[in-house]
């Protein structure tokens, strides 16, 4: 699924959109302390997604490698599908 080419970045997300053809949109999570305050704070970013074979669903837990673009906001590729949704 994903490219040929050395893969720079992998991350896990769960998929909130898979409307598009052959793309899905991936909802990336990340909890950091906060430079000033003790206290954890959740990130979050939604990225769109290459999906070749339109194999992921809305909930799945997924991971996507960064990858050369591929049109003007997909930068990322489904590795695989870690677990699909109920």
């Amino acid at each position: 699924m994903a490219e040929a080419v050395k893969a720079t970045r992998s991350v896990t997300g769960k998929v909130v959109s898979n409307k598009m053809d052959k793309a899905a949109v991936v909802l990336i999570e990340r909890r950091v302390k906060h430079k000033l305050y003790p206290k954890i704070i959740t990130l979050s970013k939604k990225v769109h997604v290459y999906d070749e074979n339109n194999d992921c669903g809305i909930g799945d837990m997924v991971k996507i490698v960064e990858i050369t673009p591929r049109s003007k906001t997909i930068a990322w590729a489904l590795a695989e599908i870690i677990e699909k949704a109920q």
